[in-house]
């Protein structure tokens, strides 16, 4: 995990390197100058002169510079390497995740990857800033002061031999106690983070609905139950203030009492003035540094479980991916379905797809009609390998999916959804996603065969408009005529509508899929609809039903011979007996 983690440090080693030999140079200096104070302390109960005072004095002032100096540096390097790694680790897990296959996506909710991406690696930015700077300081200032200790205090520094264990003992207990809560909490904050974002993007129905009291019960509770785990975890944390503070009052108690003691008895033989000064300035600075470790310890244990979450992702291979001997190339639009069944998941107990066999000609036009829950969507997902078959194979081009370059497959299958998204920027930023090299001619001519083209100049900036996320600030028809004329930008060998004229009237449907036989004959046209209206003029009508085929077939014939599309037919239409029984 921690070689995992560390790959993200990359162009920041130099500063993680040079943060712990910055932080030895200052703990060194921090370490010596108690000990030039008790020389200095001795010297003057011996009545030196006052040119020994100031050589003294000046010592310390040049080490206490060169303290402060490295202790400054070290936060710069500190702080350039914890920030750099939490840019590098963030921008490894987003360029991960858009590398992943649905599949892969579906075992990682929305909120989950977001809280990994915020919360989760701010989490392990602190650890990586206590492990380069404090782990190395606490430990190193502990060594040293627990050697010159014993230098300058003899027995007396049994003391610490004796507290470290019950030390230690506490630091496990709390740990072993407070882990299990942050493993469990993180994944309740998961749950608050898809409680916000499911309220602020359904904001309109929320709204509509007037559910805004149900929303803030449910918010409420998650948020409940994130501040009760995290109560519990801090309420065993608390402890180990008061078992430092014990430990330092105890030895503090024990060294001023036996040392003065000491140095009064045995007038100053044993033990002199200044090395009993020193002795407490090792002893404040021993249990100081237990006391960051113990810190040390509480963050690590916080951010461990943010670590193998992290991990987890950055872990994670796309279940697809392109072969190594890809083809680039691909030759026309035919698809070949051969025999395809399909499973969301291994355990699904029935499957997406049964049984597919479905062969379409380049530039035919496809219409697909089902009810809900027929696997339309699932059908066309394959075409251009969202997802894998299960079994049977997907030919495009003549050439299974499977064979084919990830990208060079993809920028020839241009899918439009029903959920159209647009993002934030300027109409022309938008339409260029499907070409980033498409010109300005090239733009309106797939509006207007997309119909988009007049209601875009009826903006004030034209096609400089710009577009809210979301596309909040366009209506639903709009923004589906947009959709598809990025997808034109393309140039596809394919063009998927999927239930992507909904939002569109009729006649401006009409409109489009007439631009489509004019504008790209040779392009594979494949149209999901629920509208009879949308796929009665295509080469062929294909019925899903259940996740199979029913019927292919022409909208005469299939009116003829099909109860489910003269069903749907008829109900759309509201056509009589008669019109049916004409086409008959």
């Amino acid at each position: 995990m921690i070689r995992t983690l560390l790959k993200s440090v990359r162009e920041y080693k130099k500063s993680s390197v040079l943060t712990p030999v910055f932080v030895s140079i200052e703990v060194i200096m921090e370490c010596i100058i108690p000990f030039v104070i008790a020389r200095l302390i001795n010297q003057i109960q011996a009545g030196c002169e006052f040119e020994v005072i100031a050589k003294y004095g000046g010592v310390l002032v040049i080490m206490a510079l060169i303290s402060l100096l490295f202790g400054v540096l070290a936060g710069q390097t500190c702080a350039t390497a914890s920030c750099g790694f939490a840019k590098n680790l963030r921008k490894d897990i987003f360029y991960k995740v858009q590398g992943f296959s649905f599949e892969n996506i579906d075992r990682f909710s929305t909120s989950s990857l977001v809280t990994r991406l915020t919360t989760d690696v701010t989490n392990v930015q602190m650890a990586f800033m206590m492990m380069i700077r404090m782990a190395v300081r606490c430990p190193f200032m502990l060594i040293f002061s627990f050697t010159m200790a014993f230098v300058m205090g003899g027995k007396m520094a049994w003391i610490f031999v004796i507290l470290l264990p019950l030390m230690g003992c506490g630091l496990f207990f709390i740990i072993r106690k407070a882990m299990p809560l942050f493993k469990s909490v993180f994944k309740k904050y998961d749950r608050l983070n898809e409680s916000i974002q499911e309220n602020v993007k359904g904001m309109r129905v929320v709204k509509s609905f007037v559910r805004e009291e149900y929303e803030q019960k449910k918010f409420a509770g998650a948020a409940e139950d994130v501040c009760r785990d995290f109560t519990k975890a801090e309420k065993i944390l608390a402890f180990n203030g008061p078992l430092m503070q014990f430990c330092l009052y105890a030895v503090m108690l024990f060294v001023m009492s036996f040392g003065s003691y000491t140095v009064i008895t045995s007038m100053g033989l044993d033990l002199q003035v200044g090395q009993l000064s020193a002795l407490l300035t090792y002893s404040f600075q021993i249990l100081s540094s237990l006391m960051m470790v113990s810190m040390i310890f509480v963050m690590i244990t916080m951010s461990a479980e943010s670590a193998r979450r992290i991990v987890e992702v950055v872990s994670e291979e796309s279940t697809l991916s392109s072969p190594e001997n890809a083809v680039h190339e691909v030759k026309d639009g035919s698809v070949d379905f051969d025999g395809v069944s399909f499973r969301y998941s291994a355990k699904s107990e029935k499957p997406a797809l049964s049984d597919i066999e479905l062969h379409i000609k380049s530039g035919e036009t496809i219409g697909i009609i089902g009810g809900t829950g027929s696997s339309k969507s699932s059908l066309i997902q394959l075409i251009s390998r969202l997802y894998d078959v299960s079994e049977g194979q997907v030919r495009v081009g003549g050439i299974d999916v499977r064979e084919y370059d990830l990208d060079s497959l993809r920028n020839q299958v241009a899918v439009v959804l029903q959920k159209n998204v647009l993002f934030s920027g300027t109409i022309k930023e938008n339409l260029r996603w499907g070409n980033k090299e498409a010109t300005d001619e090239e733009m309106e001519e797939a509006c207007k065969i997309a119909c988009a083209d007049e209601f875009i100049k009826s903006f004030p900036d034209g096609y400089d408009t710009y577009i809210e996320q979301g596309g909040t600030n366009v209506s639903g028809g709009q923004k589906q005529r947009l959709c598809i004329a990025r997808a034109l930008l393309k140039k596809p060998k394919i063009i998927i509508l999927d239930d992507s004229t909904s939002a569109v009237d009729t006649k401006t449907d009409a409109v489009i899929r007439s631009g489509f036989k004019k504008f790209m004959p040779d392009t594979t046209k494949i149209i999901i609809a629920q509208r009879t209206s949308s796929v009665q003029d295509a080469d062929r009508i294909v019925i899903l039903d259940g996740g199979r085929i029913n019927a292919v077939g022409t909208h005469e014939e299939l009116l003829r011979n099909n109860d489910i599309y003269r069903e749907v037919y008829t109900s759309q239409n509201k056509a009589d007996s008669e019109e049916v029984d004409q086409v008959g």
